[in-house]
């Protein structure tokens, strides 16, 4: 990490984790990130959902919510990018004070509640995004909407255009009843419905499911035969967690979704599950913070990964560490190409 990102942080740390994300995006649209572009190398190099990757690390939905920073995070080291979540109708999400820093335990809790400007500046902003890498769209629904599943299908009509992929997100703990879309009747009706509307788009791109960590194995075994049957191009896995088993310092109380190295284990159990039920690409996220942990995602079945909360204590910089670092375990381990290590290791978690 180089010193002044080491300084920033340092001061960003000290006031409200809200405000010290705006102001970190701002500190990007400024310039003061990394400039140098996503490592790669023959092992890096791959393909997610017939998306072709420079490296299979991405950003995880969230950071970036309304697309304001597109350019510089296009720059800053990740193989792929997602933002949103976007609603088809601005919303203020939930009261604040809504993120806090657990930074004993490098995890965050937020109760966000898809705070976003909706999607038509969202929609705006993609159309003008950089072409230089892939960039997904998570979609989300209204908190007030009288029909969630249909608001998954109207962003994806409106914003589909415009990015690479798009994710159906009924996995986030902060808008009432979502995560009852995860059950297989309301998932399967919500699919089809976006599906439907994939089809009809000019240029149809990889749809992706993202779902929680809090899933029975009956659960996960359910949503794997969904996925196979409505046709959807992959798997998150996962969403925030609402445990809070182990936790320490003055916010482990608090309502919300749980992120950072707490989830590591959970979602990685999750990922190794999916990946001996369906053949579907799997993009592994949660407590990713260190190249040994992509790795270990990777060995248990993602294809892919992605990390958000690791930033808030690494930095940027982070992420070019993650993919060299990946890049010397799977030359160390004799792997040629990032597909031959992919489940190689799931038996280490089932």
């Amino acid at each position: 990490m180089k010193a002044l990102e080491q300084i920033g942080l340092k001061v960003l740390r000290r006031i409200d984790p809200e405000t010290a994300h705006g102001l970190a995006l701002k500190a990007l649209r400024a310039g003061l990130g990394p400039t140098s572009g996503p490592f790669t190398s023959p092992r890096l190099r791959c393909e997610l959902a017939g998306l072709s990757l420079p490296n299979p690390v991405g950003l995880a939905a969230g950071f970036d919510k309304n697309a304001t920073a597109l350019t510089p995070l296009s720059r800053s080291g990740f193989g792929f990018l997602e933002v949103g979540a976007a609603t088809p109708r601005p919303q203020e999400g939930n009261p604040k004070p809504r993120l806090f820093r657990l930074a004993q335990d490098r995890a965050a809790i937020n109760r966000f509640g898809f705070n976003n400007e909706g999607m038509q500046p969202i929609a705006d902003r993609l159309a003008q995004r950089p072409k230089t890498t892939a960039i997904g769209l998570n979609l989300g629904a209204n908190k007030d909407s009288s029909d969630k599943a249909a608001d998954f299908a109207t962003v994806l009509a409106h914003c589909g255009p415009h990015v690479d992929f798009a994710t159906v997100n009924v996995s986030s703990p902060n808008t009432e009843k979502l995560r009852d879309l995860q059950g297989k009747a309301a998932l399967s009706a919500l699919l089809a419905g976006v599906m439907e509307t994939r089809a009809k788009m000019d240029r149809p791109i990889p749809v992706f499911l993202k779902i929680a960590p809090d899933l029975t194995p009956d659960e996960i075994a359910e949503i794997a035969e969904v996925a196979q049957m409505t046709g959807i191009s992959g798997i998150i896995a996962t969403n925030t967690t609402l445990d809070r088993t182990g936790l320490h310092g003055p916010h482990t109380g608090e309502a919300g979704g749980l992120s950072g190295q707490p989830l590591f284990e959970k979602s990685t159990r999750v990922v190794a599950h999916l990946s001996g039920l369906t053949n579907l690409p799997i993009i592994g996220v949660g407590g990713v913070s260190n190249a040994d942990q992509a790795y270990q995602k990777i060995r248990a079945g993602a294809c892919a990964v992605q990390l958000y909360t690791a930033l808030v204590y690494g930095g940027l910089s982070l992420v070019d560490d993650i993919t060299r670092g990946l890049d010397a375990l799977l030359a160390r381990d004799g792997f040629t190409t990032l597909a031959d290590a992919v489940g190689s290791g799931r038996a280490d978690w089932t």
